[in-house]
């Protein structure tokens, strides 16, 4: 059984989908027409998501149920590392899972998470300090790192 549920936010509708197990999908809405499934945990992430826009939520308290492969997964447990309000480059990531040469691929497994902003992929930006590109647009990068005080170069 598959949840769902919306939170619209700042920067727009926010789709949230959970299993039994766990947060399994945070992404941006196009959708006009929003069929709610909720449950316990898509209102805990939903409660959890608004203390975040309001200011009041660094961490998040959600068990997830990453879909990925083991590489993709690695990268993700390693993006939940980064610090509220701190940034990182693809660069830095790849030599904290000790394979330099995989920049491009972890670049490749950041745009593919599917737990945005609770995985804060927002938070890795190019080693030269700018912003790269974002699942959710590059506007919305720019507002979500804004807003949690993080510096990078416009």
């Amino acid at each position: 059984m598959i949840y769902t549920d919306y939170l619209n936010t700042p920067i727009g509708v926010i789709t949230i989908r959970a299993s039994m197990q766990g947060i399994i999908r945070v992404d941006f809405s196009a959708a006009e027409n929003h069929t709610v499934h909720h449950s316990e945990l898509t209102d805990r992430c939903k409660q959890q998501l608004h203390e975040y826009f309001s200011g009041k939520r660094r961490l998040f308290d959600l068990p997830l149920d990453q879909q990925g492969t083991p590489f993709q997964r690695t990268v993700w447990d390693n993006l939940i590392q980064i610090p509220f309000g701190q940034v990182v480059s693809y660069a830095n990531i790849a030599e904290k899972i000790n394979n330099k040469k995989a920049v491009r691929a972890v670049g490749a497994a950041n745009g593919k998470n599917p737990i945005g902003i609770i995985v804060p992929c927002h938070r890795v930006i190019g080693s030269n300090g700018t912003l790269t590109g974002y699942a959710g647009g590059v506007d919305r990068k720019a507002w979500l790192l804004t807003h949690e005080g993080a510096k990078f170069k416009t």
